[in-house]
């Protein structure tokens, strides 16, 4: 279907948000991309859509109350409709997210939906995933969370601020690393072996993806979904 933006991200963001239906719990993640899902969702409830959106941040949350969308938490819905979120990398279905430090909040909105959509595009589709894999840690686990990842083969780096001194603080006050693992030729078992990680609060693979919108440079969508396969 051709969109009349030449933007792929905007292209893949706006037609995933026509996945949202009236009554629909939703999930808004983080990223330029979701962005564009969360402003289309907004112009959708000036025009009478019912919905209630679950954030991922402060800035999907702030995006979504400038959008007009009305929130809530999982606390008061623990089970959404749909989570639309962005990602750094996809491949056969699985995906690499954290570019926004936001991939803790991302990963438990994205596991209590429904349907889980990851809107993207065209370059961040791969065949095998290599894109660093975000982990947010502890501080004072730094160092322990260091030696343990280069015992699975890879390689850390402190994520460091852009506009401030020092490393980049999560929404929940922890640091966030970028483990480099060159291609990753088995995610589902590093994605186990992260998680026995002591420290690591959250790491940035995620197995459960649904469905991928992948916006193309002529406003074009390719839709793959997991239960066609």
């Amino acid at each position: 279907m051709k969109n009349t933006t030449q933007n792929p991200k905007q292209a893949a963001g706006e037609r995933a948000a026509k996945l949202v239906k009236n009554n629909m719990i939703v999930g808004l993640g983080t990223g330029s991309t979701t962005a564009y899902a969360i402003k289309e969702l907004g112009r959708r409830v000036a025009d009478g859509l019912d919905i209630l959106g679950v954030p991922t941040s402060y800035q999907s949350a702030f995006l979504a109350t400038e959008n007009g969308i009305p929130l809530t938490t999982l606390d008061e819905h623990p089970v959404l409709d749909i989570d639309i979120d962005g990602a750094d990398q996809v491949a056969n279905f699985i995906a690499i997210k954290g570019g926004g430090a936001a991939h803790t909040r991302e990963k438990i909105v994205a596991e209590s939906a429904k349907k889980f959509v990851v809107v993207i595009d065209d370059s961040k589709m791969a065949d095998v995933l290599s894109h660093p894999v975000p982990l947010e840690v502890i501080p004072a686990a730094r160092k322990l969370v260091e030696k343990n990842v280069a015992k699975l083969g890879g390689k850390t780096q402190v994520r460091m601020g852009v506009n401030k001194d020092g490393p980049v603080i999560s929404d929940n006050g922890n640091f966030i690393m970028d483990a480099d693992f060159g291609k990753i030729d088995d995610p589902v078992s590093l994605s186990k072996e992260l998680s026995y990680c002591t420290g690591i609060v959250e790491h940035g693979i995620f197995t459960n993806v649904d469905m991928v919108y992948i916006g193309k440079k002529d406003g074009t969508v390719k839709i793959i979904s997991l239960r066609n396969l």
